[in-house]
């Protein structure tokens, strides 16, 4: 059936066209000029871009009014502020040469419409034109690229091993996470698909000492605010991309490779809730490649504690050799 209305489809627009061709060549034979342009269609043409202009602007002012508000609350990561401002300063240059450049566009469409008084005037070259159109936007895109690279500096600075953090591992699968805390050592055991069996979805290695104090949670995960926090990201079977919103966080989590992202935290969960004015605000973490079937499903809440209610509630989690 998916054959045939292909068929089907294919013939009527070859039809169309040889329609089309026979009308043409029926005009051409009666004396008719098909390819000129008259002035009063010309005209009409100009007034309908200088309407689409008009409801062209007006649907973009719809558009911020009517989902301005669905933007992310603020970053509740200290680099996410970086990033922010980096955005809107972005915007800020951007969407003004997008009004003035379209404005222009079609008001010159209208005023230029073709005319039988007026004859266009060919215009070869302009060195000053040539000079002001790449210098301009090569002197914005370096703002733009030389802030973006300071950001990225600080966005992918390593801990200091030296001073307090938190290390955790973060596994992704269709369609769940895990998340593994290294212990008191301060290390992650090792772990492997081939280790993977029963309760043990994450695949740790049993037989590796540092293992034994890693805590290994599913459902949510707490990080503590204001303490930086060290992420080790992989996949257990196909890629996936560990994508932390509110934080301004994403990496992906590659079979067979170790990934890394880090920021610290300046937000408690309980704080978020206040400021977004919602009781029921949650952070989370997200898969941001298209996985699988259930990948919409694929998340896991994340809580921002204080360092206290962080340390309660991990003195509570048992241990991967309880």
């Amino acid at each position: 059936m998916a054959i045939i209305i292909t068929v089907v489809v294919l013939l009527l627009i070859v039809s169309g066209v040889q329609i089309l061709k026979i009308a043409e060549l029926r005009a051409i034979s009666q004396g008719e000029k098909i390819y000129e342009v008259s002035e009063k269609e010309g005209k009409s043409q100009a007034i309908l871009m200088l309407v689409f202009l008009v409801a062209f602007m007006g649907f973009f002012v719809w558009q911020i009014a009517s989902w301005g508000g669905l933007l992310l609350p603020v970053s509740a990561s200290e680099h996410g502020v970086g990033l922010d401002n980096l955005m809107n300063v972005t915007l800020f240059m951007i969407i003004p040469v997008f009004i003035i450049t379209h404005i222009l566009l079609f008001w010159f469409a209208f005023k230029y419409a073709y005319s039988s008084k007026r004859k266009a005037v060919y215009f070869a070259h302009s060195n000053k034109l040539e000079l002001i159109w790449t210098v301009v936007p090569s002197l914005a895109l370096t703002v733009l690229i030389l802030y973006g690279l300071s950001n990225w500096n600080t966005i992918m600075k390593p801990i200091n091993q030296e001073e307090e953090h938190v290390l955790i591992e973060l596994v992704g699968q269709q369609f769940s996470w895990g998340a593994r805390y290294a212990g008191e050592d301060g290390k992650l055991g090792r772990a492997d698909v081939n280790y993977i069996e029963g309760v043990n979805f994450m695949g740790v290695d049993a037989s590796d000492e540092n293992s034994n104090d890693d805590v290994v949670v599913k459902g949510e995960f707490h990080i503590p605010v204001n303490v930086p926090v060290q992420f080790v990201m992989r996949s257990i079977d196909i890629i996936h991309s560990a994508y932390m919103p509110h934080f301004r966080a994403q990496m992906n989590c590659v079979p067979g490779l170790k990934t890394q992202f880090n920021f610290t935290p300046t937000i408690t969960t309980k704080e978020m809730k206040e400021i977004t004015q919602n009781d029921e605000f949650e952070y989370v973490l997200l898969c941001n490649k298209i996985c699988g079937a259930a990948h919409y499903n694929m998340q896991m809440n994340i809580v921002v504690d204080s360092k206290e209610d962080y340390e309660k509630w991990l003195a509570e989690q048992k241990t991967f050799a309880e």
